[in-house]
């Protein structure tokens, strides 16, 4: 089985100089490419003086991460992409069990690591933990991480298992179903696009699969602070824009409720003196808006739609019952 390792850089020598090491000592066997969104800084160059056995692919624009990657791996040959942020340290021993689950299981198609915190190494990661669900009303949540609360790493979560949507900060990927979704969704720019490509993948029947035995950590946020409106923006209308493409059933209703969420949210940032992040959501809902008659073609095109959630509201669970990890569920 040929693994190729793709890293999406922006501008991120100083990213690639820190954490680049770890993949090639650990990563046996796979081949390891740098895909460039047309930086401005050395770090092309940087690639190519101190490692010259690892590949390079030049995207010509920034398209983000969605257009990034579906550029990229136009050129990348091998049965399993793994798409890798570039501010992840990997472990001795975190491809095996992973390459190990796709040969003994044909319909696991997306494959997700434990994912740690970089700088708290003994607590889950935000960006994807113990792998991904989402609620009735599109609000994601993983195990190992509901909103702002984030568990220890106990060994709680050192199994197997079926997830709805494995993280993007190191999603494991087989070329072939990459190829038949194609790719991902590029309107999205960066943020929500692998639970879109993820749950479209539900949707046509594929298996995903949190392995707990490989171990990675991530530093989150290091491209895009979460204190900057912009990730709050894209996390909103992202959000939207996937629920009202994929989610089964009546999609007016769920998507009513999830409005007035929103407007709570940003009642919440304007409560907590965050007029900007307030705003950002405000803009997000005219994005979406705008882009609503593109959405529900995207909607109709996509023929089998599954029940998609275990929990009704993450939101209610967690402000009103303090339902706060994951097995209080």
């Amino acid at each position: 089985m040929k693994i190729a390792i793709v890293i999406l850089n922006w501008n991120g020598k100083a990213l690639l100089k820190q954490f680049l090491p770890s993949v090639i000592q650990h990563s046996q066997g796979a081949e390891i490419y740098v895909a460039d969104n047309a930086s401005t800084d050395d770090s092309v160059a940087f690639v190519k003086t101190n490692y010259p056995n690892i590949n390079i692919i030049k995207n010509q624009t920034n398209g983000g991460y969605a257009k990034g990657y579906n550029d990229a791996l136009k050129e990348v040959q091998a049965d399993v992409y793994c798409l890798l942020n570039s501010d992840i340290e990997v472990t001795s021993n975190w491809l095996p069990p992973i390459i190990n689950t796709f040969k003994n299981e044909a319909n696991t198609s997306i494959i997700q690591p434990k994912l740690l915190d970089y700088n708290k190494k003994d607590h889950f990661e935000y960006a994807g933990a113990a792998g991904g669900f989402i609620d009735k009303y599109g609000y994601p949540y993983c195990r190992g991480r509901i909103f702002d609360t984030i568990e220890k790493d106990q060994g709680q979560y050192n199994d197997t298992t079926e997830i709805f949507w494995a993280t993007g900060a190191c999603l494991f990927i087989r070329s072939l179903v990459f190829k038949q979704l194609q790719g991902f969704d590029e309107h999205f720019f960066a943020h929500m696009e692998e639970i879109d490509l993820c749950w479209r993948a539900k949707n046509l029947g594929h298996t995903i699969k949190y392995v707990g035995q490989s171990k990675i950590y991530h530093v989150g946020g290091a491209t895009l602070k979460s204190t900057n409106p912009k990730k709050t923006f894209l996390n909103f209308r992202n959000s939207l824009i996937t629920l009202t493409k994929n989610a089964n059933g009546f999609i007016f209703s769920k998507i009513l409720v999830r409005l007035l969420l929103d407007g709570i949210a940003a009642l919440k940032f304007l409560f907590q003196l965050k007029p900007l992040h307030a705003v950002a959501i405000l803009k997000a809902h005219f994005s979406y808006y705008a882009h609503l008659s593109r959405i529900t073609k995207q909607r109709q095109a996509i023929k089998t739609k599954i029940k998609y959630y275990n929990t009704t509201s993450i939101v209610y669970d967690y402000f009103v019952r303090k339902k706060t990890e994951y097995p209080s569920l």
